[in-house]
């Protein structure tokens, strides 16, 4: 017997080659809702013109949550089938992805995969180091759901409460992982990022503002990890660049990632403590068009942009 018909989730504004990757792997009974907010979306051309099994659906705006989690709460909401794929428009989907995915959760129940954030913009370019460790790495060891391709069933969380959490937040998969007992497979998927300066420097607020309201005792623990290895990398450069360099380079060749920008573990060190501190000192931080203010972890303004 294969698996359950499948719901999957995908929230865009746009029609992208992941929308087509995505609509090209579903069964006769699969389903794939792809959630935008409003008919002023470009997506919404579409319409009329949508493969089998694939549906536009509107979430409206936002309101005490992100745009993101909107789309996902009103997916979940619409969603006729029991097991869920949450997934993102922005990384290529081989053609044995929602498979692949189904047979994980035969051996693991939910499962997630990790993603690689590889930056499109110098300073993209320097964080990939620290987001292989903090955000690779994290999601492999750490029990975190990524949003961008993760599966579960209805009966493995409580989804009411889930819901209500999700509708007055900004994390989708930083809630997720708080209702969700997750296996990661050490399998990654390539996520561009950034794309200008000020996107890279908006995601690293985010992702800041994400583990302090989800994991305030690990923020604090890489806040003062920041300072320590910039001092040791002033008052012993050889030795800790030499140890940065090794331990980025294994982590890199255990996922397979093959970029050089492991080479850069140092300066991306050094510029960590005023990164961090510019972060935590940012009160609001854009997102896909929109500015929230993010004041508790279930209290979110929606500002105008």
């Amino acid at each position: 017997m294969g698996p359950p018909p499948t719901s999957v989730l995908l929230p865009t504004v746009r029609w992208t080659e992941a929308c087509s990757e995505v609509a090209a792997g579903l069964r006769a009974d699969d389903e794939l809702l792809l959630v935008a907010d409003t008919t002023a979306d470009p997506i919404a051309d579409r319409r009329g013109d949508l493969p089998d099994g694939v549906t536009l659906l509107l979430a409206g705006e936002p309101v005490g949550c992100s745009g993101k989690a909107n789309a996902i709460a009103a997916g979940m909401e619409a969603a006729e089938h029991d097991r869920i794929v949450w997934t993102d428009d922005d990384f290529h989907h081989p053609p044995d992805w929602l498979a692949a995915l189904h047979a994980e959760y035969e051996r693991n129940g939910p499962t997630t995969e990790c993603p690689v954030f590889v930056g499109r913009d110098p300073l993209g370019v320097l964080l990939e180091p620290a987001y292989v460790i903090g955000g690779t790495l994290a999601v492999d060891r750490g029990g975190i759901a990524w949003g961008g391709s993760v599966v579960f069933e209805r009966n493995d969380l409580d989804e009411d409460a889930f819901l209500a959490d999700l509708r007055r937040t900004i994390s989708d998969d930083g809630t997720l992982s708080e209702h969700l007992d997750v296996t990661a497979v050490k399998r990654t998927r390539t996520v561009p990022a950034g794309g200008s300066v000020r996107d890279s420097l908006e995601r690293f607020v985010r992702f800041t503002w994400i583990l302090r309201r989800h994991a305030p005792r690990a923020a604090a623990a890489n806040v003062v990890l920041a300072v320590v290895l910039s001092v040791l990398c002033v008052v012993a450069p050889v030795p800790t660049a030499a140890v940065l360099t090794a331990v980025s380079a294994g982590t890199y060749a255990w996922f397979g990632v093959d970029r050089a920008s492991f080479l850069l573990s140092v300066p991306a060190v050094l510029a960590a403590p005023p990164l961090l501190g510019y972060a935590l000192m940012r009160r609001t931080f854009v997102w896909g068009g929109r500015r929230y203010r993010w004041r508790d972890r279930f209290d979110v303004t929606v500002l105008p942009e």
